[in-house]
């Protein structure tokens, strides 16, 4: 199982990197506000590929047998095109704020959580600095969903919601923190589509 989730991961990356080249992203609906979140993790995301470059490169220059040179340029090609493709995934698929304020949050093509409107009782900005992997949850209760070892937004809940790990783990989080790269505004956009009226309500109230 868990290998099978790899791959779909490596599957969506992939697939990022072709939006990203097309500069599109996935599954932003019209008149939802994306999130962006890569902001901590960009200079060491190209800080890795330009390491990988120059050990493509080095290893060009110092392996003198062809079968080895061959496999090790394999794994080097691969090695910088999963980095891209990883930073890709996080460009092209944001975290989302829908109109009436549901909130999809997500790591690329290895993490996605989606809370409907009614679930979402509060949202503040908060900077949190927790220690760990990149999606932890606490005794608390809270889930942490991490990005350079940060996150910016307080989602509070109005019951338990359920989220699956990128290994196929599940858990229930009754809060939930993320990065934003504008907390502001993701933080705003929850809170205005909390207060609007939903579709079926008549928005100048009871007769």
């Amino acid at each position: 199982m868990s290998v099978r989730r790899l791959v779909g991961h490596e599957m969506r990356s992939l697939h990022s990197l072709g939006l990203w080249v097309l500069r599109r992203r996935h599954a932003v609906p019209e008149g939802a506000l994306a999130v962006p979140y890569t902001g901590p993790q960009t200079a060491m995301m190209y800080g890795l590929l330009f390491v990988s470059l120059v050990e493509t490169v080095m290893l060009a220059l110092l392996v003198p047998w062809p079968v080895v040179h061959g496999v090790l340029l394999v794994l080097d090609v691969y090695g910088v095109v999963f980095v891209l493709a990883l930073h890709a995934s996080c460009v092209t698929r944001p975290h989302v704020v829908d109109a009436d304020g549901a909130l999809r949050i997500r790591y690329g093509g290895r993490f996605d959580l989606r809370i409907p409107a009614d679930a979402v009782t509060g949202a503040r900005v908060e900077r949190r600095f927790p220690e760990g992997g990149p999606v932890l949850l606490g005794a608390d209760g809270v889930l942490d969903l991490v990005v350079g070892g940060q996150t910016t937004v307080t989602v509070e809940l109005a019951g338990p919601v359920e989220f699956v790990r990128p290994l196929g783990k599940r858990g229930r989080a009754r809060a939930v923190r993320f990065h934003a790269d504008d907390p502001g505004a993701a933080a705003a956009a929850l809170t205005r589509g909390r207060r609007a009226p939903s579709p079926n309500q008549d928005p100048r109230g009871p007769a």
